[in-house]
């Protein structure tokens, strides 16, 4: 699906309100509803690009690092953001939206619906944090995790079913996998679809239950992945495994696996961004009269060189020792800020020298050029 700007598709403001976003995902939903559009090959193509655009722009979070980050901000390092297996999954998503109410029978009812019913009930996301450390994301790290999710039951193969027995249609739906509630009021007749409660969608029910899955088509097991963790990731940032969270049921698509970003505290570092800072603390001596230190960085040790004459807080840049960005491939700076320590304490050599020092040209309370502040 080729990228295009999520307001842009929604036709929408950057401004607009939740409410405002929705009613117009439901203008398009219904325009490009590809029941209603059965001979249009793009018509399904621009109803999931809307989907799409709604699910970014509905989300605060989402539609947060949309804001800030663009495309990069909702996607992940295999390519573009696309939520959404098969465009059964869109209604799944947004069932309050594309289901009941009434909404459903605009398109001819029965024939929408029973697209979805049929492909099962899509499995949940399985969220994990991953903790890391500053080091690890300002060059990037791979990963091996191990998570508890629901797989397909390899018995029945995700039927739920005994082997060799059959299921049979529902009774409550008729194997629609759907119920309807009619109301009528003054205003007309008003129909509700909702899921089936005995089916769960399906249409079927299940004669003999499956002994190693007790008929829920699906079984607890422990998963092992591999997970690349780009350079630059951020607090709250996720890594999508399309496919990899808990199985559906009733064939329904599996769910992801969510690589939620953690950072670590550092130490000695704080993170600015793609720059790095480090408090480095000083004597008034080295700052008069210069001095060298060896100092720690990301990648190691850098000696460095406190020019005479520098003043508290001052601030010496490392060029491109810093993180590496997610977005632009460049690193950001590591920047040393100088922090004048003055002791608390004084033996009584160390005052009779620095009164000494005071009486000097340059250290006379009269020869400083003084500031006059905030008060004139």
């Amino acid at each position: 699906m080729s990228q295009k700007d999520y307001y842009e598709v929604l036709d929408v403001s950057k401004s607009a309100s939740t409410d405002e976003i929705k009613t117009a995902y439901r203008k398009l939903a219904m325009k490009y509803h590809p029941d209603r559009n059965p001979d249009d090959p793009q018509a399904e193509d621009k109803f999931k690009e809307a989907s799409v655009a709604y699910d970014v722009l509905s989300d605060t979070n989402k539609r947060q690092r949309y804001d800030q980050y663009g495309f990069a901000g909702v996607t992940n390092t295999t390519g573009g953001y696309d939520p959404f297996s098969n465009i059964n999954d869109i209604f799944s998503h947004f069932s309050d939206i594309l289901g009941g109410g009434g909404f459903g029978d605009i398109f001819g009812g029965r024939q929408g619906r029973s697209r979805r019913s049929s492909y099962g009930e899509r499995g949940s996301d399985v969220k994990i944090k991953m903790p890391l450390t500053l080091e690890e994301i300002a060059f990037g790290v791979e990963r091996t995790i191990k998570i508890k999710r629901l797989v397909s039951c390899p018995k029945c193969k995700g039927s739920g079913a005994k082997a060799g027995s059959s299921k049979s249609k529902c009774p409550t739906c008729g194997g629609s996998g759907e119920v309807r509630n009619i109301s009528r009021s003054m205003f007309g007749q008003f129909v509700n679809i909702t899921q089936c409660p005995t089916c769960s969608g399906s249409g079927e029910i299940i004669k003999e239950k499956c002994e190693h899955c007790n008929g829920d088509g699906r079984i607890p097991l422990e998963d092992t992945f591999n997970v690349t963790i780009p350079s630059g990731v951020e607090e709250s940032n996720y890594i999508p495994l399309h496919g990899k969270g808990n199985a559906g049921k009733n064939g329904g698509d599996a769910g992801d696996l969510l690589v939620i970003i953690a950072e670590k505290p550092h130490e000695h570092f704080k993170r600015m961004g793609d720059n790095v800072l480090y408090s480095l603390n000083v004597t008034f001596p080295d700052l008069a009269v210069g001095s060298e230190f060896e100092i720690p960085i990301l990648d190691g040790m850098e000696k460095i060189k406190i020019d005479a004459g520098s003043q508290p807080n001052d601030t010496i840049k490392l060029s491109n020792k810093g993180i590496k960005g997610l977005h632009t491939g460049r690193r950001g700076d590591f920047i040393v800020l100088l922090n004048l320590i003055i002791p608390k304490k004084l033996s009584a050599k160390e005052k009779e020298l620095i009164t000494e020092l005071s009486g000097q040209e340059n250290f006379s309370n009269k020869n400083i050029k003084k500031s006059r502040g905030f008060f004139k």
